[in-house]
């Protein structure tokens, strides 16, 4: 019978292992995305919004900025939020 205890121990233990790696993936891969999407937004509001600013209006399109990134992450999280509503009923 302690075999098998400890069986059971080590596939718990790796099914632990397997969730944390995968866990350690998916944060790493967000990371990445969200350093992507900081770039292109970034690189949206120096070509597109700083354009149309009076110069010296660097705080202004840092606002823009950082209106554009909290509307996306709550875009993002609200719709993931749902999704997951659908997926756990």
């Amino acid at each position: 019978m302690p075999s098998n205890s400890r069986a059971n121990q080590e596939k718990k233990f790796h099914k632990e292992l397997v969730k944390q790696m995968l866990t350690l993936a998916t944060s790493g891969f967000g990371l990445v995305a969200a350093l992507a999407w900081n770039s292109l937004i970034q690189e949206f509001v120096n070509s597109y919004i700083k354009t149309l600013l009076p110069a010296g209006s660097g705080i202004l399109s840092l606002l823009i900025y950082a209106l554009i990134v909290t509307a996306l992450a709550v875009l993002v999280t609200y719709q993931l939020s749902r999704l997951s509503e659908k997926i756990n009923q």
